[in-house]
Parts: structure tokens; C-alpha cells; sequence
């Protein structure tokens, strides 16, 4: 499934946020909520974040400090859980505290994940990103 689009939510008193209906069942078999390398939380398909964590470790020397520090900052970092029968999970407190995220929220669909974003950090993330995609697309294709 590709996560596409963004959706503002409320978290409730006991941290829990809805996962966006038309996105529950990519989650049925659980779900891992892990620190992003920007500042926001990544919500994986457990299959997809391991393969996207086995990428990014694939050719570094597993004794290597590069290999370790990528192994302990996505595996110590991260969360299995279960979505409630309502759909929900609760966002533990580490990561919410990494991401900035208190209330209000938006959950942002990105290819093959979703990213949990406080409502400031996302729309800094947003002014950011409108002021540089002109050049990030101009140099698409260009192999320097």
C-alpha cells in the first residue's frame, strides 16, 4: 500500500492517535512506531521497516561504529505495538518527546510509511520544503 496525503488529529488524553481508517488495515499484523531521522515519528508495517533498516545496514561493516550506530538508533528507538480495536495506538513517551508532539498532530502518508508530526514542526517542515523543491527537482536525474 502507498501512504499518500495528510491528516490533522487530535491525540486523546492518554496519548492515543487514530490511525487514519483507509491506512488500518496495512497494520493488521501490528504495526512499529520508531524516532525518525528528521523530527517526527515513523509509523512502519513491521516488514517494511525491517527491510528499510536491513537497507540501509546492507554493505557497512556489521563490527564497524557506522553499523552500530544506525542498529541502536533504529532498534533502540522503536516500539512494536497493536492498534486497539478502535483503531488507535499510543504513542509512547520517548518519542513523543523526540518528535515534539503534545495534541495536535498530523499524520503524513510518505511511500511506504507514515510520519507523526506535531502541528508546528510539520508546518515548518512544510515552508521549508516549498522554499527548496525547485531545487532538489531540478537536480533529479543528475548523476553529480
Amino acid at each position: 500500500m502507498a501512504f499518500r496525503g495528510h491528516y490533522e488529529h487530535s491525540l486523546d488524553a492518554k496519548h492515543r492517535l487514530s490511525i487514519p481508517s483507509r491506512f488500518r488495515a496495512a497494520f493488521s499484523s501490528g504495526l512499529v512506531l520508531a524516532k525518525d531521522s528528521d523530527a517526527c515519528i515513523s509509523v512502519w508495517a513491521p516488514e517494511a521497516h525491517e527491510a528499510t533498516v536491513e537497507r540501509a545496514l546492507g554493505g557497512k561493516n556489521p563490527l564497524g561504529s557506522e553499523y552500530k550506530r544506525i542498529q541502536r538508533f533504529f532498534g533502540a528507538n522503536s516500539f512494536d505495538l497493536e492498534l486497539d480495536s478502535s483503531g488507535r495506538v499510543t504513542l509512547p513517551q520517548p518519542l513523543m518527546a523526540y518528535a515534539g508532539v503534545e495534541k495536535e498532530v498530523v499524520v503524513a502518508g510518505v511511500g511506504d510509511h507514515l510520519e507523526v508530526w506535531g502541528n508546528e514542526r510539520w508546518q515548518e517542515e512544510q515552508d521549508a520544503l516549498d522554499a527548496s523543491i525547485g531545487e532538489v527537482t531540478d537536480s533529479l536525474g543528475d548523476p553529480s
